[in-house]
């Protein structure tokens, strides 16, 4: 298996905070499964190899999009195929869907969306263009283009800075403090992150947080109990509770997790 991420160029780098590429060559009679998480960013995918098939609770499969939005998210997917498969993706903040498609993060959270929905003619040409592109490096400039034609007069703002500044915190944050650097109440505050984040700033710090938990587990000296107090959780039922809210499984059980199942990160 193969994964990098590209750095954007310095003009999207407010928007976009990597672009990456997965590619996979699955062995005949094998399968690859792949479980997405809780996450406060937000995806554009294109499977330019290969489509996976997602898997339901009660086991039957449908197959996904060849391209779309997979958007910040507090629930837990999986998906499966039985073949090669290569994906590129842009992995962006989530106010980038208000700003640069004037939708609220808020209408779109919890969902993936296939481009041609989501974007209309152009989400399919995108899709085209990106898909029959010879390299990677042609795929990023293809979708920086596309980017670069959305961005228009916009800025990012404090309400803005305020995302940014939960994900560099790692969910450890003071979401007053956050409101009185934006000058705001903290209902006014509450609402405008909201519609730029699709998640009230406290149960976005807590996906933050969790995400965090993956650089910590690294060192496989540190016990759950370590861990847990690293990233900021006051006692370890706490740590428990988010880590199966946003994962499926129980910190132990995750480590133990079976390995025809992947748990690919992207943050």
């Amino acid at each position: 298996m193969k994964y990098y991420t590209i750095n954007p160029p310095v003009h999207l780098a407010d928007y976009v905070r990597f672009f990456w590429v997965l590619e996979c060559q699955v062995a005949l009679g094998d399968y690859y499964v792949h479980r997405s998480m809780a996450d406060g960013c937000t995806e554009l995918l294109f499977h330019y190899q290969g489509r996976f098939d997602e898997i339901f609770d009660n086991d039957s499969t449908q197959s996904s999009f060849l391209s779309g939005i997979h958007a910040q998210s507090r629930s837990v997917r999986r998906f499966k195929i039985n073949r090669d498969f290569g994906i590129f993706g842009a992995y962006l903040y989530p106010y980038a869907i208000p700003h640069l498609f004037n939708i609220p993060a808020s209408e779109v959270t919890d969902q993936m969306i296939d481009n041609g929905d989501f974007l209309g003619t152009e989400g399919r040409e995108l899709e085209e263009k990106i898909i029959l592109a010879r390299s990677n490096n042609e795929r990023v400039r293809i979708l920086t283009a596309f980017l670069e034609t959305k961005l228009g007069k916009v800025c990012v703002r404090n309400t803005h800075k305020s995302i940014k500044s939960v994900i560099d915190n790692k969910g450890q944050i003071d979401i007053d403090w956050l409101a009185r650097e934006c000058f705001l109440s903290r209902r006014q505050f509450e609402r405008r992150f909201r519609q730029l984040a699709g998640f009230s700033p406290k149960l976005y710090a807590r996906i933050v947080r969790f995400q965090s938990v993956f650089d910590s587990l690294k060192p496989k000296s540190r016990t759950l109990t370590e861990v847990a107090y690293r990233c900021g959780y006051a006692d370890q039922s706490h740590f428990i509770h988010d880590f199966k809210e946003f994962s499926g499984y129980t910190p132990k059980r995750f480590l133990q997790s079976d390995s025809t199942e992947t748990w690919y990160w992207t943050a």
